[in-house]
């Protein structure tokens, strides 16, 4: 197997980089924080983020603070696992010759 099979497909979108890029240092992050530091509209925030936690790379936590719902996100144990392979992949296929 190439280098480049070894590439996790989840992560090949740049929002999806960013989200996971976030939140590999954050513990929790808001939706409005998240969307801001990403520059990116609600809707793809909200379908970039939904296909992760389907992949059970993030967990997604929905209450409300008040009256209004807040929306939060953090990586799972097989997020981070999954992000850094994936990171650690691309090191290497910047390396290779």
């Amino acid at each position: 197997m190439s280098i480049i099979d070894k590439l996790n497909k989840d992560f090949e979108s740049r929002v999806r980089l960013g989200i996971m890029s976030v939140l590999i240092v954050n513990d929790w992050i808001d939706f409005t924080e998240m969307k801001t530091l990403l520059n990116i509209t609600d809707g793809n925030l909200a379908s970039h983020s939904s296909a992760l936690e389907k992949a059970e790379y993030i967990e997604i936590k929905k209450e409300f603070v008040g009256k209004k719902p807040k929306t939060s996100y953090r990586v799972t144990n097989l997020g981070r696992t999954s992000f850094v392979s994936h990171l650690n992949n691309l090191e290497k296929l910047f390396k290779s010759k």
